[in-house]
């Protein structure tokens, strides 16, 4: 029994090893048969950047990598000088349901950004779009301010429950959509809802670090952006439906 147990050793640390890397991931990327009655389409095909572009262009997006059925934020190789940037979606959305999972690096920081104005005049992706935050709550000390937190409308609605995984650890979201209601899920809770443009939303932004942009989240229709924070991040099972 003791030989057995030996040899069985190695095989396990093996197997735990294999499963916490984070290219190891089964992921199939495709639609079930009730999502393709719904309308849903891919929007990550799981093998490729197709359909995505770098906001305004600013680079190649190379620090941006597809590897088993995952498309992640290569933190080393922006580093060495790979050209990073807000990964975006070449189509406009405005009435949708937008589902994907996503997982974060130790202290790390990210962002799913919606309603993004793509234009010169705006540097950054997040002038003009809202964002789903994406963070690691228990190490990056932004999250210690409120409403900055995983799954908070960032800096304007806090997530109700925090229920954001661990780093490491995937987690699955829904944003939608729909003639100005907006709703957060999250590990299939509803953590945020709340109405785009009314008098209620606008007290809101006018209380937020948003105040000063005269273009934050003034358009109904934009482009999905996945935010390059300078952390590693990964997503995987991107996938939308038009309302």
């Amino acid at each position: 029994m003791q030989k057995l147990f030996v040899a069985l050793v190695p095989v396990v640390l093996l197997a735990c090893h294999s499963s916490s890397k984070t290219s190891g991931q089964a992921v199939s990327n495709t639609l079930s048969a009730a999502e393709k009655k719904q309308g849903f389409t891919l929007l990550f095909d799981g093998t490729s950047k197709n359909g995505w572009h770098i906001y305004n262009n600013k680079s190649d997006g190379s620090a941006w990598k597809v590897d088993s059925g995952t498309i992640y934020l290569d933190k080393a190789a922006k580093q060495a000088g790979a050209g990073g940037g807000d990964l975006t979606t070449d189509d406009e959305f405005e009435n949708f349901h937008l589902k994907l999972d996503w997982k974060i690096d130790s202290a790390g920081n990210s962002g799913i950004i919606f309603l993004s104005h793509e234009d010169p005049k705006f540097p950054a992706s997040y002038q003009t779009g809202p964002e789903m935050q994406i963070i690691d709550n228990a190490g990056h000390r932004d999250a210690r301010i409120d409403k900055h937190r995983g799954g908070d409308l960032y800096d304007l609605i806090a997530a109700v429950p925090q229920n954001t995984n661990p780093w490491g650890q995937w987690n699955s979201v829904e944003l939608i959509i729909n003639k100005g209601k907006l709703e957060y899920y999250q590990n299939g809770v509803k953590v945020v809802t709340t109405t785009l443009w009314d008098d209620n939303w606008k007290e809101m932004v006018s209380k937020s670090k948003f105040k000063n942009w005269p273009d934050f989240a003034k358009f109904n229709k934009g482009h999905i952006v996945l935010q390059d924070h300078g952390d590693r991040v990964w997503f995987r099972n991107i996938r939308i439906r038009k309302l």
